[in-house]
């Protein structure tokens, strides 16, 4: 019966019954639960799908831009003011056509020196070209390429190029530029979750334009942990460090070197599931405080039976006759009423009980004393049955403190300072001479029993040849935690050391006293013992497992 109900813990039964309503409770909270995580998923999936459609749209109208620049630099390349070198001309009819739309036509040759700059006056002295590099690379690819974010010289702002290379009269490139921040009217967070960002990034990874919650200045990298992994045409990324508790979505931007990005806190896109969950979490608390103050009114009831119940044993463990009492509950008017019927049962057996007690504990010190009586009797006979008697009473004193101290504790363990302190009773110098330090904790049975017959073999030792024979000896017994590579468990190291007593020397043979604090400590805690005798004084030491010391 009591392995059968091994795995419930002792409790009230008001703690039965509310762990009675909670356990119902919870499957219903876990399967609710369960499918609102469901639903989380299938909204990231969504959010992760309209994340990269937000990105593409982006895009696009990114594309449609540049796409519009390119077609403008088809037209004004059959210009045939280009062909004649009448820089003057198109220079001035280029300037009307795009200035509402904030748009300026370079033109430069072959070394990249500006031949006309619709942002100056035609005439004004030019330099070459701000972003070199670019021009060439067009020039270099034969087609029409979107520059990185640069600052421009003339404009003295971050601007971009749209570049085509063409071979017409002195013109070997014709380009179109527009300041980023013109561009950045196109990058919009419109119909994105709060608190969400959008940017355009070019080639080299910088900002060429962006909006939202993070708003990245012109020309600014982007952050570079990001850009390595944005390799596929669209699709969205997520890191846990890089991007905690976010989302981002990016799509290259067709034909072009640049890519469209939005991201931000999947919390706000979420909000919904959120709040879903805030109310399943409160309601649930609700449902549960109420299941559980109805289980408290029932074990109120149920406990009050119970205890009185209780209270008839305990006065039936005092030794009282008990009288049966009437509750509400059947069941327990029938405990009531067997607890009465023991009650009497109890009262005729308890003389004889005690009397069997007694008279057992007084036949085993008889039988002790006899042993021992006998010992001495037939040592008689010979010297070394003598020597024999003699070690063997001592010890049999000491095991029988072990076993007093035992009993007092019903045998299940004692502290490590008990045994110490009840074995260096038979020593009065050890009190004085012997300093004790490590933190206290219970032993085993066994162990209570065999670390006492080797501290009392070690104090025997000392008072007949060591620190303890002389008044201003001294003995150091101490206990630490220990670690040992070989064993992968946690060990205790015991050391016993002596100190201006006479110097130590070993025995002329193997005694009892060297088998009991060596091979017996040894075996009985499954550990390994150390003996060192030191011209100042005798050493021992024992490490053992904290397993086969310590009760759990």
């Amino acid at each position: 019966m009591k392995g059968r109900f091994r795995f419930f813990p002792k409790a009230s039964i008001g703690t039965y019954l509310i762990a009675m309503a909670v356990a119902t409770a919870l499957p219903i909270f876990a399967l609710v639960a369960l499918l609102l995580a469901q639903l989380e998923d299938n909204q990231r999936s969504i959010l992760k799908r309209e994340t990269a459609q937000d990105a593409t749209a982006l895009a696009r109208s990114i594309d449609r831009q540049l796409q519009d620049m390119a077609t403008t630099l088809r037209l004004l390349s059959n210009s045939p003011e280009l062909e004649s070198n009448d820089f003057a001309s198109f220079h001035a009819r280029t300037e009307t056509a795009l200035r509402a739309d904030t748009l300026y036509v370079i033109a430069v040759d072959e070394n990249g020196q500006q031949l006309l700059n619709t942002r100056r006056n035609y005439g004004e002295p030019l330099g070459k070209v701000g972003n070199l590099p670019s021009v060439e690379a067009a020039i270099k690819s034969g087609r029409i390429e979107a520059s990185d974010v640069f600052m421009g010289r003339t404009s003295g702002q971050f601007v971009y190029n749209v570049t085509m290379p063409l071979q017409v009269g002195a013109v070997r490139a014709l380009i179109i530029t527009q300041n980023a921040s013109d561009l950045a009217k196109l990058v919009t967070t419109e119909g994105l979750p709060t608190d969400w960002s959008a940017a355009v990034i070019d080639q080299s990874g910088h900002v060429v334009a962006s909006a939202g919650a993070t708003n990245i200045g012109f020309g600014q990298p982007f952050n570079p942990q990001i850009l390595p992994f944005l390799v596929n045409s669209s699709g969205v990324y997520e890191d846990k460090q890089v991007l905690p508790k976010a989302m981002l979505g990016y799509a290259q931007i067709p034909g072009w070197s640049w890519k469209a990005v939005v991201w931000g806190p999947v919390a706000t896109a979420q909000a919904s599931i959120l709040t879903t969950w805030r109310f399943l979490i409160i309601g649930g608390l609700a449902l549960m405080l109420l299941a559980i103050l109805a289980a408290y009114v029932v074990a109120r009831q149920v406990r009050t039976t119970i205890r009185s119940i209780a209270d008839m044993a305990i006065r039936m463990g005092e030794g009282h006759i008990v009288a049966p009492i009437e509750t509400s509950v059947i069941e327990a008017n029938q405990v009531a009423v067997a607890l009465s019927n023991a009650s009497f049962d109890r009262s005729q057996t308890e003389d004889r009980l005690h009397f069997v007690m007694n008279e057992l504990v007084h036949r085993t010190k008889n039988l002790l004393t006899l042993v021992q009586a006998m010992m001495r009797q037939v040592a008689k006979s010979a010297d070394s049955v003598e020597a024999y008697q003699a070690a063997v009473a001592d010890r049999l004193e000491g095991l029988s403190r072990s076993i007093d101290l035992l009993t007092s504790e019903q045998w299940a363990g004692a502290s490590l300072r008990r045994v110490i302190d009840i074995h260096f009773k038979s020593f009065p110098q050890a009190a004085e001479q012997t300093e004790i330090l490590g933190r206290d904790f219970i032993l085993k049975p066994d162990v209570v029993q065999n670390l006492g017959l080797v501290l009392h073999e070690l104090a025997t030792n000392s008072v007949k040849y060591g620190a303890l024979s002389v008044p201003h000896g001294r003995v150091r017994l101490s206990w630490r935690d220990a670690q040992d590579d070989a064993r992968k468990e946690p060990l205790v190291l015991f050391t016993w050391e002596e100190r201006d007593g006479p110097p130590a020397r070993p025995p002329q043979g193997p005694g009892f006293g060297t088998t009991i604090i060596k091979n017996h400590a040894a075996a009985a805690f499954g550990g390994t013992v150390e003996i060192d005798f030191r011209p100042e004084g005798f050493y021992w030491a024992l490490t053992a497992p904290r397993r086969s010391l310590e009760r759990a």
